[in-house]
């Protein structure tokens, strides 16, 4: 199946980039979008194999730009993996910005969904196309002061199986991955900030924020993109429409 072409969006840091250099390690062609310009310039020079792009999702516009340049870039797209997304604002409902509600939908929702429309077209040309979309633990549970980002990843697991319906004809399959807390310096450095406002040990707000799951570890990026590379791979030629959690077995979003 080698050289693929993958599109994947944030792909300049944490999983996403951990994503783009297994796919191009793969031997696939790798094209990338970013709005951080130091992040994806050192993540194009990372191997020869990804290129990339500047975009941000919630502009349109910039969206409707990107995707026929990455497909011509490429000279098409066979797997497209939205990974773009933002965590948003703290707060309850009744106190939350109604402007910070719709700027984490105008990421993680519409931009996904403008990524995606754009390039269905190019996915019905290839031979094996295929669409992964990143939700989260936050939205296969409730998650309580986090509504927009919870709200927006439970709308990408339906976004996800509505696809796969509409596109089984085409031979496309679309699956949602659905990680729990990932390792990485992001989640090292909330719960620095939670250790010092409340003056417990870094140790033990590391046992409270896994204690929602059955095994004691932040999940791995690599593992997410070792299980991008199965879903896209011949291996996962009957799994479609599909929530495939990577959480540690969790019981809840925390």
């Amino acid at each position: 199946m080698s050289p693929r072409r993958v599109v994947i969006t944030a792909g300049a840091g944490g999983i996403g980039r951990v994503t783009a250099e297994a796919f191009a390690a793969h031997g696939d062609l790798v094209h990338i979008c970013d709005v951080d310009a130091e992040a994806l310039e050192a993540a194009v020079a990372s191997h020869p194999g990804i290129s990339g792009s500047i975009c941000d999702l919630a502009d349109r516009a910039a969206v409707e730009r990107f995707v026929p340049a990455a497909a011509e870039r490429l000279g098409g797209i066979d797997v497209l993996i939205n990974n773009a997304g933002v965590s948003g604002p703290t707060a309850p409902v009744e106190a939350m910005d109604p402007d910070a509600w719709e700027a984490v939908l105008a990421v993680n929702l519409t931009g996904t969904f403008n990524v995606t429309r754009l390039a269905i077209p190019h996915l019905k040309r290839s031979e094996h196309g295929v669409i992964l979309i990143l939700s989260s633990v936050g939205g296969r549970f409730g998650y309580p002061e986090r509504s927009p980002y919870s709200v927006s990843k439970r709308g990408l697991l339906a976004f996800a199986e509505t696809l796969a319906l509409e596109l089984g004809d085409d031979g496309i399959r679309v699956n949602a991955i659905a990680p729990g807390g990932v390792d990485g310096e992001r989640i090292q450095r909330v719960l620095q900030a939670r250790a010092a406002a409340s003056g417990r040990s870094l140790a033990e707000e590391t046992a409270d924020a896994l204690a929602n799951q059955t095994l004691k570890h932040f999940v791995d990026p690599a593992d997410i993109a070792a299980l991008s590379l199965f879903l896209a791979s011949e291996h996962g030629r009957s799994i479609t429409g599909q929530t495939i959690p990577i959480d540690g077995g969790s019981k809840t979003a925390k």
